[in-house]
């Protein structure tokens, strides 16, 4: 995976894969910092990766492993001087997605949601040392994408349902069967609320996330439906803060498509 982690201070580009985790400059000129995975003598049958990727806090960029733990770093305003400051061992499974709050989180809501192969999420508060302030134990099915906007964490799971949870509470208050495979991208526009889902099926669709002002209850709306023909959709994200444009890709794409909306 790849990602632009904006940190008040500075921008970094950071990559997972295999052997570890690096983080450049974000024009990719400078390597900033190269982190190697542990790999243990007697491999097990799954293999060993870095996955998911995350700016929190202010100073912090959090990325995921197979193992099931969560790599905290301390990123300085300037220089290579990375620290790891903390290692989260919460989830017993692959950690799939990391997000982090882009709305305004409400009171106790926490501001960081991890997710793994089981499904399970995790709800973090972050600080000089990260605390867990709740867990959503998962059914079993993968969830493979997650992101967190005003208190609301949109997931995306291995059975083609976006799930929506109250950050605070953890309790669900939506739940579509969003797709007919496997959805494998979400992202939100902060601005507007509108998410993005793209899977297998060849479908991308943009919903808008809400919540009614006389009830409180948090509200899903589609909103557009596109069909990437004859191919498998593996990534998409809006092009603007405004969910106005998306672009996407598939696994036997070499293109990137762009739309707009009307």
């Amino acid at each position: 995976q790849a990602a632009w982690c904006e940190l008040p201070a500075r921008v970094l580009l950071v990559l997972t894969s295999q052997r570890g985790v690096q983080m450049y400059e974000s024009d990719g000129s400078t390597m900033v910092f190269w982190h190697a995975l542990d790999i243990p003598e007697h491999p097990a049958a799954h293999s060993v990766f870095a996955r998911g990727i995350a700016a929190a806090g202010g100073r912090f960029i959090c990325v995921g492993t197979s193992f099931g733990a969560v790599l905290v770093f301390d990123i300085p305003p300037k220089g290579t001087n990375v620290t790891l400051n903390e290692v989260l061992e919460q989830h017993r499974d692959p950690i799939t997605d990391i997000a982090a709050e882009q709305g305004q989180a409400p009171d106790g809501a926490g501001d960081l949601v991890t997710a793994d192969d089981s499904g399970t999420l995790c709800l973090w508060s972050t600080g000089e040392e990260f605390t867990l302030l709740g867990q959503i134990p998962g059914s079993g099915c993968t969830c493979s994408s997650v992101r967190l906007w005003n208190g609301i964490v949109a997931a995306g799971y291995g059975d083609g349902q976006i799930r929506l949870w109250e950050a605070g509470s953890g309790r669900i208050c939506a739940q579509v069967s969003a797709h007919a495979r496997w959805i494998y991208a979400l992202d939100l526009a902060p601005l507007t609320g509108k998410l993005l889902s793209g899977a297998e099926d060849s479908f991308v669709h943009v919903w808008k996330l809400s919540k009614n002002p006389d009830t409180d209850d948090i509200e899903i709306q589609h909103c557009h439906a596109e069909c990437v023909t004859d191919t498998q959709v593996c990534g998409a994200r809006f092009c603007d803060p405004g969910g106005d444009t998306f672009a996407v890709t598939g696994y036997d794409l070499s293109e990137i498509l762009c739309y707009g909306l009307a």
